[in-house]
């Protein structure tokens, strides 16, 4: 578990708690708001078109989870980002990354880049065409069974029943 000072009190995070937190759709849209800078409650319920008790229980949620800090100014409440969380956050998550020296992706990236990407789409391209043999092959088959259904139908008669 990650361990970090916030706003001078030491607070156990659980990164349960923090993905939790960054689950919800609506709580990653306040957190994208407040990348910029420190937002009120009411700028934050009106920038993403929330209801403010809506607002105020996510914003909980993030506070909760060490993402978010609260500072009071008389009536109104601003919140900011809690970086170390997110440092925290980026130092376990880079445990799962493979590791590659900074000089071989700025010279070799891009051409393997580009051969990685022309590789992708010739196979994306293939499959499509392969898709559109198999999907073309079966749409004449269903068709051409439903026209035999159909000329074995009776014919119906017009006019009048005598």
């Amino acid at each position: 578990m990650p361990l970090g000072v916030y706003a001078d009190k030491v607070i156990v995070v659980a990164h349960d708690d923090i993905f939790s937190a960054l689950a919800d759709p609506t709580r990653r849209r306040l957190l994208q708001t407040l990348r910029a800078e420190a937002c009120s409650v009411g700028f934050l319920v009106d920038s993403l078109g929330v209801s403010q008790p809506t607002v105020s229980k996510h914003l909980k949620v993030l506070r909760e989870a060490g993402l978010v800090s609260m500072r009071a100014d008389g009536q109104r409440r601003f919140y900011a980002l809690e970086l170390p969380a997110f440092h925290d956050l980026r130092e376990w998550l880079e445990d799962f990354l493979p590791q590659a020296p900074v000089q071989n992706l700025v010279a070799v990236g891009s051409y393997e880049n580009e051969v990685v990407h022309n590789e992708i789409s010739q196979q994306a391209t293939a499959a499509a065409q392969q898709l559109g043999r198999s999907v073309g092959r079966g749409l004449e088959q269903v068709t051409g069974r439903a026209q035999d259904f159909l000329e074995r139908l009776p014919k119906p008669k017009f006019g009048r029943k005598r």
